[in-house]
């Protein structure tokens, strides 16, 4: 079993906690599971404290369920600044947060971590963050969460690639890689929620 202090520690963030990075959270758990990587841990928080407490939305819930991905769990909850220390990644949903999350990082490294989802999805890698931004699903209908979940879906393989060789790195030359040829270890991918 991975120990916590090696583990590659990833986080979703979003407004309020209830849409966007709960399913973000919960479908990279689930690919990154699917992909048989070891040693991931996956949480979400929001920015704000409005939804603070809350579960998910149920429309959000719903669009899960849909594809079997359970998210009874989540209880919405605000970032916390010391999370830029123990965080290896931090994945942006929207414009205005990347810009909070610029704005509240303490120092470059924590910078360095701070990612646009979307940035993974090669149809939009490599342009601006304001091109990359998922807007907010909780102001329309279930057409506006089946866009998130697809936007979410196609940064994927891209995270999943982008954690696979940081895993990798951090075992070294000659060290034993994560991944399939691992099928019975405990503790796959793990999310918070």
């Amino acid at each position: 079993m991975t120990s916590t202090s090696s583990q590659y520690r990833i986080i979703a963030v979003c407004t309020g906690n209830i849409c966007r990075s709960p399913m973000a959270e919960l479908m990279l758990a689930e690919a990154i599971a699917a992909d048989g990587l070891t040693g991931a841990v996956v949480d979400s928080a929001g920015t704000t404290a409005y939804e603070v407490g809350r579960p998910i939305d149920p429309r959000a819930a719903r669009k899960l369920t849909a594809h079997s991905i359970t998210s009874e769990r989540h209880v919405a909850r605000e970032w916390r600044a010391q999370w830029f220390a123990t965080r290896d990644l931090i994945l942006a949903l929207d414009v205005d947060h990347f810009g909070w999350l610029q704005q509240a990082a303490p120092d470059r490294e924590s910078l360095s971590k701070i990612r646009m989802l979307r940035s993974f999805d090669p149809a939009v890698a490599g342009r601006d963050p304001l091109d990359q931004g998922i807007e907010d699903p909780w102001y329309g209908g279930h057409a506006d969460f089946d866009l998130t979940w697809n936007l979410i879906n196609a940064a994927l393989p891209g995270i999943v690639a982008h954690i696979r060789a940081e895993l990798a790195r951090r075992q070294g030359p000659g060290g034993q890689q994560p991944g399939s040829d691992q099928p019975n270890a405990q503790q796959r991918v793990r999310s918070i929620s």
